[in-house]
């Protein structure tokens, strides 16, 4: 079959206007300013409400958002498409207990308050799942977005994953948050239209009776008792696996002021649920359409290509001009998400790992650099693993399992348990890790080693064992710095032992700070003086 050359032309296009805007935002918004890593990662901290609400709903509005929840409604059904309601959710849950602890505090990356409390080596090495969870996460996307373009238009994968990534690439290497923000209020426009626009048309098609004939036996499945614990296990790794991601912090960081950092993050979730609708309905389409009615060739194997719903609907059941301006916006979501991923595992690399471990290079020009060589290498990668790997699905699961599971307890206590120390955080990370990889990832041949209770030889693991992995991992952190406390502090145990130097002198903050002009602060003295003088260190 030939390609689509008027899609081809349209897309083109399409990406053209998309890195010429990405360009301008970059060059309007730093005229006149000197290059500054902190400026290109949140932009300076001067992201109104407006873009803020586009960018945070774009961000989690991306290609795995809408084509995952097409498929899962058109294989599982409508109660296990659990995102919009899940990272709706977790945006509410971060704008009302995270956004304003963070953004008060200006940090730069989720990592700063670990890098503050128990030292860079730690902090670069909880840098581990959400780095490999951005790459896997692009990967994942571009494979996706790899697979429409070949079904829509019968171009070769490989180039469109190349092309999109270096798209995106080029735009957020020019100019940072600036770039990345302001192109997703363009793309998050296109993705509204463009599938709005497909709607009418796929569900008025001659193959489709309506939807909601036996809808309940076809897309609106209920769930069985025996699934109601990994079934919960989703939900919950959905809501707050969603909070500890550097891709939603980059956001609430870069807000003018608090509360709009917790605005963005309650408009986001309105928009994740507002955008859901037609993937939702697109889904239920591609269950209900008769097959054998339309030019698809393959109508007895909808069921295994269920991955492609989307694109089969938009090629098959829409016509082409509709099928390529949806197109358009399946691209969008796409760059809106991947873009965000290069810039945000860019950002933790260049400041929390190479920035903290290598101080001795000058840290402005040396970071700034170094988060460019970040950007290519995350870009790179991620397109090899979309062309070479199909399982790259797998992996980011996988890794978003861990996200959850080590992350979130760890940012959670980090912030309001003022007993973490890096002990606590080394075991928690340890325990957590060990539980969760010993029930098993059938998918990437990860067989069960513990069987956890309901488990089942057929169907797996049946315990929501994954959220019983992050309280083990939660519980742990506090035991452990709570029993380390008391060792050092209540039973004096001679600091010698305390080979991660968590409590040296003065290491609880304890010292009582004199009032009036002795008192650095009011004597015009900068942040830093309370530590140089007192010599105070974090605990």
């Amino acid at each position: 079959m030939a390609v689509s050359i008027g899609g081809v032309i349209s897309l083109v296009v399409f990406y053209l206007l998309i890195l010429a805007f990405g360009i301008w935002a970059a060059w309007r918004n730093k005229r006149g300013k000197k290059a500054d890593s902190e400026d290109t990662m949140l932009a300076g901290r001067s992201i109104g409400l407006f873009v803020g609400v586009f960018t945070m709903t774009a961000t989690w509005v991306g290609g795995g958002y809408i084509n995952g929840s097409a498929e899962i409604v058109a294989d599982y059904g409508l109660w296990w498409c659990q995102a919009p309601v899940g990272y709706a959710l977790s945006l509410c849950l971060g704008g009302l207990f995270f956004a304003s602890e963070m953004r008060t505090k200006e940090y730069v990356t989720m990592l700063d308050p670990f890098q503050r409390k128990y030292g860079e080596v730690m902090a670069a090495f909880l840098s581990i799942p959400p780095l490999l969870g951005e790459i896997l996460y692009s990967a994942a996307i571009l494979n996706a977005l790899g697979g429409s373009l070949s079904v829509i238009l019968e171009l070769d994968s490989k180039i469109a994953v190349i092309v999109s990534a270096a798209v995106a690439l080029l735009y957020t290497l020019v100019g940072g948050l600036y770039s990345v923000a302001y192109t997703d209020v363009i793309q998050l426009i296109c993705i509204f239209l463009g599938l709005w626009l497909s709607v009418p048309f796929a569900l008025t098609h001659d193959a489709v009776e309506s939807i909601s004939i036996n809808a309940t036996s076809v897309w609106i499945e209920p769930v069985e008792a025996s699934q109601s614990g990994i079934y919960m296990d989703s939900f919950l790794l959905l809501i707050f696996g969603g909070i500890p991601l550097q891709v939603y912090f980059q956001r609430v960081l870069s807000a003018r002021s608090v509360h709009i950092a917790r605005c963005f993050s309650f408009a986001g979730a309105l928009g994740c649920c507002i955008m859901i609708i037609p993937p939702i309905l697109i889904g239920a389409v591609g269950a209900t359409a008769d097959w054998n009615k339309t030019e698809y060739q393959f109508p007895d194997t909808i069921k295994e290509n269920s991955h492609i719903i989307l694109p089969l609907v938009l090629k098959y059941l829409c016509p082409d001009w509709v099928g390529i301006i949806a197109l358009g916006a399946v691209s969008a979501a796409v760059m809106s998400s991947t873009d965000s991923s290069f810039l945000s595992a860019s950002s933790m690399f260049a400041r929390n790992v190479f920035g903290d471990l290598f101080t001795k290079f000058p840290r402005e020009a040396v970071i700034l650099w170094v988060m460019r060589g970040a950007q290519v290498v995350v870009a790179t990668t991620a397109a090899a693993l979309a062309i070479e790997i199909q399982s790259v699905y797998y992996l980011y699961y996988l890794c978003s399992d861990l996200v959850y599971v080590i992350l979130f307890p760890q940012l959670t206590l980090v912030i309001y348990f003022q007993y973490s120390n890096t002990y606590g955080s080394i075991m928690g990370f340890i325990l957590g890790f060990v539980f969760r990889i010993l029930g098993g990832e059938p998918t990437l041949g990860l067989q069960p080693v513990l069987e956890y209770p309901w488990y089942d030889p057929e169907a797996g693991q049946l315990f929501p064992f994954k959220t019983l992995s992050m309280l083990i991992s939660l519980v742990t952190i506090m035991l452990v710095s709570l029993f380390t406390h008391c060792l050092f502090v209540k039973c004096d145990l001679s600091r010698k032992f305390d080979i991660f130097k968590c409590f040296e002198e003065n290491g609880d903050f304890s010292y009582t700070f004199p009032e009036g002009k002795d008192n650095p602060v009011f004597d015009g003295g900068s942040k830093n003086s309370i530590v140089e003088k007192y010599e105070l260190k974090p605990q």
